[in-house]
């Protein structure tokens, strides 16, 4: 029995550091474990220049703990007003390591997102020329759509139709949560990657709805049928490949997510690797968990593969905090409803 697994150190490649006081809370619950993260723009108001870009990265370097060696990679918020070059220059100088595409009205903060793909076509095709990758929130808005079909409408009414319209576009569909995403993703190419939350390997939407609604398993995209879990986990533990995690750890105050119109996102930055252990050792795939939290990764983004290792151990069940604070606020941590007995050794 496997009892030590040591691994390159991961990074997330989906990650909600948010800002002020939120971020000087949760920056070091991702820092102390990745190299890296791909770093969400949806702030309010949005990073949408070159210009937000850096005083963001600023702003999250400023409040990294004393010690902390860790990357943020920073992603502009396209809008119908982006500007090509804008982007163009950032992505030469190296600021930016990717753009982010909300449907307007998707997710948390996505009122500023697209309406009309067309308006963004010229960004779409500088970005094709320059290969940096699009990164999309995978779900349409439209009101007829049931929640639950919005990722697989998605793909054939705006993402099918956008990479046929610009080839050579580098996209990573984000947090999937269909077998018709991992299909499409698998069927697509080289030019297609997708990240998969540590939550989504986790809970269908039982977990969310059996029982009395449990607000902190509320996320957009919802968690589907156990299905689409299963083929989620199938995708994870393939190895080599273009899955990879991007654990979309987005942290809200307790009373924004305990309301009767709760907030979306799970926070699992806290304990995101020993969940992934736990859930890989289930399905016989520990040795497989490198490929998908450090090396599938950078290799779609062409950065280096960390060098610098993590170590982790099987023991007794970790005690993770329920909770962390938050500028006087608290922020409830992914319950997996499990046991954890790997954790990362100090």
């Amino acid at each position: 029995m496997t009892t030590r697994l040591t691994i390159r150190r991961p990074d997330d490649w989906h990650l909600h550091l948010r800002d002020g006081a939120m971020l000087q809370a949760v920056l070091p619950e991702s820092a102390r474990h990745f190299a890296r993260a791909i770093i969400m723009p949806n702030l309010v108001p949005p990073v949408v220049t070159s210009g937000d870009a850096a005083a963001y990265r600023d702003r999250i370097l400023a409040a990294r703990p004393d010690g902390a060696d860790f990357t943020p990679l920073m992603t502009l918020y396209l809008t119908e007003e982006t500007d090509p070059e804008d982007v163009a220059a950032a992505h030469a100088s190296g600021l930016i390591s990717a753009v982010k595409l909300y449907p307007a009205g998707a997710t948390t903060n996505s009122a500023s997102g697209v309406r009309d793909f067309d308006r963004v076509r010229p960004v779409l095709e500088r970005m094709a020329e320059i290969g940096l990758p699009l990164c999309v929130h995978g779900e349409v808005t439209d009101p007829e759509i049931d929640i639950f079909d919005r990722e697989a409408v998605f793909i054939d009414r705006v993402l099918d139709p956008i990479r046929r319209a610009t080839p050579g576009l580098r996209v990573v569909m984000e947090h999937l949560t269909t077998s018709d995403g991992v299909d499409y993703v698998r069927e697509g190419g080289a030019d297609i990657a997708a990240t998969i939350t540590t939550h989504h390997l986790v809970i269908n939407r039982n977990h969310l709805l059996v029982g009395g609604i449990r607000p902190h398993y509320y996320c957009l995209p919802v968690a589907k049928r156990e299905s689409h879990r299963q083929a989620l986990r199938a995708a994870a533990m393939a190895g080599p490949g273009r899955f990879f995690l991007g654990t979309d750890s987005a942290p809200h105050p307790d009373t924004a997510k305990e309301t009767a119109c709760g907030c979306a996102g799970c926070f699992t930055a806290t304990n995101t690797l020993s969940i992934l252990a736990e859930v890989f050792e289930q399905n016989g795939a520990l040795n497989r968990l490198e490929a998908f939290t450090s090396l599938n990764g950078p290799d779609f983004y062409r950065l280096p593969r960390n060098e610098e290792t993590v170590t982790l151990e099987k023991a007794a069940p970790v005690d993770y905090p329920a909770k962390i604070d938050a500028g006087g606020e608290t922020v409830t941590v992914f319950d997996p409803g499990m046991p954890l007995h790997w954790r990362v050794a100090q």
